[in-house]
């Protein structure tokens, strides 16, 4: 991890996984990290602070998330959550399968790509 601290990473992969189901298995608060760490420093507090205000949902589960819906800070979290399953990332250390694989997401100009996440500082 580049920023957060395990305890944040738990609420950030948590939060993840209750708006995208598989980003627990993807590693996905690993490109989340990535991404918190080349924002500037607003818009990294923002994010966190979108996190931690949705924690309290990860024990209400779905029930509690929908009535979130329509905040910003559902907003700001599900669109870091879905950039970090559906652009197919895996984590290093990370069995996967990753999204693309999931969905069946195989059109021929996918198949032949080879993502090359080191602009992450992610090496893997």
């Amino acid at each position: 991890m580049q920023i957060l601290d395990a305890e944040t990473a738990g609420v950030v992969g948590d939060v993840c996984e209750l708006i995208v189901p598989g980003c627990a298995r993807t590693g996905a608060v690993v490109y989340v990290d990535a991404l918190l760490a080349r924002m500037d420093d607003g818009g990294r507090g923002a994010a966190l602070a979108a996190f931690q205000s949705l924690a309290e949902c990860v024990v209400g589960g779905r029930d509690a998330l929908s009535e979130r819906l329509f905040t910003p800070e559902f907003g700001f979290a599900r669109a870091l959550a879905c950039e970090a399953y559906y652009s197919d990332f895996v984590a290093p250390g990370t069995d996967g399968p990753g999204a693309w694989e999931e969905i069946g997401f195989a059109p021929p100009p996918a198949t032949r790509i080879r993502k090359d996440w080191s602009y992450l500082g992610v090496e893997g």
